[in-house]
């Protein structure tokens, strides 16, 4: 692993960004190259920080589910992150644009767990029978790093490119709607920007949580009961806009909207 001074490093300069709203210089530089736990030592650090600020966690986010992006950045596995309780914004409020740096949003799919997933090797029917619903969401990504130039390990130490997230109030239970052929639509007041289905995520999103669930028992932290798990995103990210209305319907799901303010 790299260097732990430089670790401590490179968390210190994404909280400073972060803290600050200004964002930084990659970190991948200060780690050795291809050091995937180093990075992960860096998100954690940060995420240890946040806990003690008093946000609660609340589940995990997947990203690099697209095997386009996944090809773009030259790796071959998906990456996580740590979802917080003060990233939730309620579905059509109003979010101050400038809550998330160089924000970005894309829609996805999140499930809510009903059982732990503690088993090293959780089989495709393990995932299904430990999930209690899903419901349209919006992730609401953003970079601490300037002008969103990032690889694996920079994306990995900045929690996974993680902001804000607004998850829609339908519960739909996984049988009740086709996760791989569900087609997926992101609306800026009306017009599409963004197309995609279950598919592109993995081939199927059960695929992606099922990855997590593998990826969480190995480092020691287990999903749990009650954890959110943003699935990964089924379609294109599209750069916010200020004053702009950003509406996600999943067919089978339901829909979900973002407003952002026009500061």
């Amino acid at each position: 692993m790299s260097d732990k001074k430089k670790i401590k490093e490179a968390a210190d300069l994404l909280q400073d960004a972060y803290d600050h709203a200004k964002p930084c210089q990659p970190i991948r530089t200060m780690l050795d190259e291809g050091d995937i736990d180093g990075a992960y030592a860096i998100q954690e650090i940060n995420t240890n920080r946040r806990l003690e600020r008093g946000a609660r966690m609340v589940g995990r986010k997947i990203g690099l589910t697209s095997k386009l992006v996944q090809k773009q950045l030259g790796v071959d596995r998906p990456d996580f992150g740590i979802l917080f309780d003060d990233m939730a914004v309620p579905d059509g409020e109003e979010v101050p644009v400038s809550a998330a740096l160089q924000p970005r949003v894309e829609g996805e799919i999140t499930y809510v767990l009903e059982n732990d997933l503690t088993m090293e090797r959780p089989t495709t029917t393990d995932i299904i029978n430990s999930i209690a619903y899903a419901s349209p969401s919006i992730e609401i990504v953003g970079s601490r790093i300037g002008k969103w130039d990032i690889n694996i390990q920079d994306t990995i130490a900045d929690n996974a490119s993680a902001a804000l997230m607004v998850i829609g109030n339908e519960r739909v239970s996984i049988d009740q709607f086709d996760g791989r052929m569900c087609g997926m639509v992101l609306e800026n007041r009306g017009e599409p920007v963004s197309v995609g289905a279950g598919v592109a995520c993995l081939g199927h999103p059960i695929n992606a949580v099922r990855w997590l669930a593998e990826e969480m028992v190995r480092r020691g932290l287990p999903l749990s009961a009650g954890d959110m798990v943003m699935s990964g995103a089924l379609g294109p990210m599209v750069a916010v806009e200020p004053g702009q209305v950003y509406e996600v319907r999943i067919s089978g799901l339901g829909s979900v909207r973002a407003a952002f303010s026009g500061e």
